[in-house]
């Protein structure tokens, strides 16, 4: 068992992003109690009742998730609404029996320079990530949980990857296999020559992904979920009046969990006598 306390390792994981403490944040324990003595620590894109289950077997008592526990966004961390549920009600009785602390770290993750999770995904491409032109600050960042901004900012503050000519059909095809995913979704023409992607990951609201796809340098854009009534119709519209471009759609958590499996790297630098393990929640969706 570690020295440290859990409250020790997450303010020492906040201070080394170098991110500003913001005035309003998801990223806060969701469970158990923060001065707890460490054991080991598992990274995951979604605490999911599989994924604290083989933490427990695996001893660790700290899981740092990028995604909501329970079900919501949690910003206010108000839980009545599911009292009583049987299903929200047997996960917090695991969680309790095992003695897990959760604790969320999206928004320092994603607003590290950097940007923590493009960098894991990146990684798994094997890009290059041109930097962005504007850095991404507080308030585009609250732009991307639904709140008003300049999306013309928050378009210039999207990574790009360079990468050799090809097409979009053809990208499909690779990013299913290099990410895992068990499917691809694709908005544009099939022959579409794709050089500058957009690295839209998550679940971006439609006028940012736009927004992107509006540059210059942007071909087509990688997300994991979109609303079908927005980026999806803009290129729909796009193609038919002679401008076409692509959007590829891998799922939200294929778009991101490379960005949690290279937070457990991260974690192993700041803490090199800690055992740090990542675990994948997987898509939860089947195709047929």
């Amino acid at each position: 068992m570690s020295t440290l306390s859990i409250q020790n390792v997450i303010d020492t994981v906040l201070s080394a992003t170098n991110v500003p403490t913001l005035s309003r944040t998801a990223d806060t324990f969701k469970t158990g109690d923060p001065n707890t003595p460490l054991t080991s620590i598992v990274t995951t894109f979604l605490a999911t009742a599989e994924v604290i289950r083989e933490a427990a077997a695996q001893g660790a008592n700290l899981i740092v998730t990028h995604e909501p526990t329970f079900y919501s966004a949690e910003d206010t961390d108000d839980l009545a609404w599911l009292d009583g549920d049987p299903t929200y009600e047997a996960k917090r009785r695991m969680i309790e029996e095992h003695g897990i602390v959760i604790w969320r770290f999206h928004d320092y993750w994603h607003m590290m320079k950097p940007d923590g999770i493009l960098t894991g995904v990146a990684q798994q491409l094997g890009w290059t990530v041109d930097p962005p032109a504007i850095a991404l600050d507080e308030a585009l960042h609250a732009m991307t949980a639904g709140k008003s901004g300049d999306t013309r900012r928050a378009g210039a503050a999207v990574g790009v990857a360079t990468i050799p000519e090809i097409s979009l059909l053809d990208l499909a095809r690779h990013l299913k296999e290099q990410l895992g995913a068990t499917a691809v979704r694709m908005v544009g023409p099939d022959d579409l020559p794709v050089r500058r992607v957009g690295l839209t990951l998550g679940a971006l609201p439609g006028k940012m992904t736009i927004a992107a796809l509006q540059r210059d340098d942007v071909d087509i854009v990688l997300t994991g979920e979109t609303r079908e009534w927005e980026t999806c119709e803009f290129l729909r519209d796009a193609e038919y009046f002679g401008c076409p471009k692509g959007m590829l759609v891998v799922g939200h958590a294929t778009s991101e969990e490379a960005g949690m499996a290279y937070l457990a790297d991260w974690l192993r630098g700041l803490f090199p006598d800690v055992q740090v393990t990542h675990l994948a929640s997987g898509d939860p969706f089947r195709t047929l």
